[in-house]
């Protein structure tokens, strides 16, 4: 079971949360390209993006989940490498919720004052949301005290 369990969290982790670091690293500069060509269909890519971030934040619910399925069977839950790999994911989670998601929302309902600051702050919370998920990732690799010899 515990390979089952494997193969959902890795297979889920980069089916659900892949798309919301891209489309969300991407949002920015579309909004961008957005306020300076309103009539084109620089608006319709910024709602997709939103769009993408939302469903797929969503489904990403799902990775710790199996997560902590995987992690159940294989009798590491108090690892230290695990506990920190679910401190970072509950700090991505939040920057995601809280920080990234409002803004683009923000951003992609129309005309915003101060666009530019607004979009690089934007661009710097979805930067903390990446290298938080690159933490985990480099966690989930390395796994300090693992048996695999690797």
């Amino acid at each position: 079971m515990t390979k089952i369990f494997l193969i959902a969290h890795v297979l889920v982790a980069i089916i659900a949360i892949g798309p919301v670091t891209v489309a969300a690293s991407m949002f920015p500069a579309a909004v961008r390209r957005a306020a300076a060509d309103s009539g084109g269909r620089g608006p319709a890519e910024v709602l997709l993006l939103h769009r993408v971030c939302r469903v797929y934040a969503v489904i990403g619910v799902l990775v710790p989940f199996f997560g902590f399925a995987t992690a159940g069977s294989m009798h590491v839950m108090g690892d230290t490498w695990v506990i920190v790999s679910i401190g970072l994911t509950a700090v991505a989670a939040a920057v995601l919720v809280l920080l990234v998601l409002p803004r683009q929302k923000a951003l992609a309902g129309g005309p915003v004052d101060d666009l530019q600051s607004r979009a690089a702050r934007l661009a710097m919370y979805t930067g903390m949301f990446n290298l938080l998920w690159a933490a985990v990732t480099i966690l989930m690799i390395v796994r300090p005290g693992s048996t695999t010899g690797a």
